[in-house]
This record gives structure tokens, sequence and C-alpha cells, in this order.
């Protein structure tokens, strides 16, 4: 079980490496574009979650029941799928690449937040769960990943 505090504080690193390591190998437009705009994009998301009372995270501290280190794990994550993603292709393939690696990421990890107890799923939502996480989280990841990298693309 990972601390409440380390849990946070690593996030957050993580996307500060993100962040510098955009900032020397990208155009300031895209770093801007994917960084400032995925972190509006990532917060709106997940305010609209919580507002509908379907997430409830308990990791301080919040704006609007949004935890901040949420935004750099966001932007992290979609930054290295969608680098990912550009070594291999470009385009509208690397947008759904960007998608599909960033959601696989989610898969794969978001079960441990909650168990762990970073955050609590608490829809009534009917749908399949994968670990205890529902479908939407997964569509919300898909989703968001893929308009990230769509708004990030032209700036490279």
């Amino acid at each position: 079980m990972t601390s409440s505090r380390a849990f946070a504080t690593t996030t957050v690193a993580l996307g500060i490496v993100a962040l510098a390591h955009a900032a020397i190998t990208w155009p300031v437009s895209a770093t801007l574009v994917l960084f400032g705009g995925g972190a509006v994009v990532a917060f709106v998301a997940e305010a609209l979650v919580i507002t509908l009372g379907w997430l409830e995270h308990h990791i301080e501290p919040k704006v609007s029941d949004v935890p901040l280190y949420v935004l750099f794990g966001w932007t992290a994550v979609i930054y290295f799928a969608l680098r990912i993603a550009l070594l291999v292709t470009d385009g509208w393939a690397a947008v759904v690449a960007t998608g599909v690696i960033a959601t696989t990421y989610d898969i794969l990890t978001d079960h441990r937040g909650v168990e762990d107890g970073h955050w609590t799923y608490t829809d009534d939502l009917a749908g399949p769960r994968y670990r205890g996480v529902p479908w939407w989280n997964y569509l919300g990841w898909l989703l968001i990943s893929c308009f990230t990298a769509a708004f990030t693309i032209p700036f490279l």
C-alpha cells in the first residue's frame, strides 16, 4: 500500500519530468498546448465526474474537489503516450495510438489507486467493471487522451 503523500509526490514528480522533457525537446507552443490545455481538459473531466457523484478523491490539496496532483498525472501519461505513438506513426493514427496507450496504462494501474484508498468510484451506473473500476473511466481516458493529442499534434 502506497501512502497518499508518496503517491501524490511521485505523480507530481513524473509530471514535472514530462514537462521538463517536453520543454527541451518540443516547440514551446506544443508544450503549452499539451500541458496547459491538457491540464484544463483533465480538470474539467475530473470535476464533472466528481460533481455527478461518480468519483471521490481522498488526497489533498484540492480545487473544486479535484486534487492538484491529478493534473500532473493526466498530462504526464498523455505526454509519454504521445511520444511513444509518434515513434511509430503520425497524424490521426498517432492520436488514436496515444489514446490506446494511455488507456492501457490506466487499465493496468487505476485499480491500485482504488485498492490503496486514493480514490473511490461511487457511481451506480450499469455496466462492466474491471478490478472495481467502471467502464466509463476507461472511455474517459480514451477520449481525453485522444482529444489532448489531437489538439497538440498541429503544434509539433
